[in-house]
């Protein structure tokens, strides 16, 4: 299969990554990660990456700035 290039995802709007790893077997790589095709690893990262930065600026472990209301967290409503 080495040597081998995808020409679709065959997801809509994920497009195939001309170079998503050094491993030249990607299918190789993608049953050992099995998480879907590498580009669906790769868009999950990015998007774990950018929740990350805003979680650096919304500072979520800091005490709230006012106390919330008694029965915010009480389920069910």
């Amino acid at each position: 299969m080495e040597g081998l290039l995808k020409k679709t995802t065959g997801l809509m709007g994920l497009a195939v990554c001309e170079s998503p790893h050094e491993e030249p077997d990607v299918k190789n790589l993608e049953d050992q990660l099995q998480g879907g095709q590498i580009e669906e690893v790769i868009l999950q990262a990015e998007n774990e990456l950018s929740l990350v930065r805003k979680m650096i600026q919304w500072k979520p472990w800091e005490p709230l700035v006012e106390e919330s209301p008694a029965n915010q967290w009480k389920w069910p409503i």
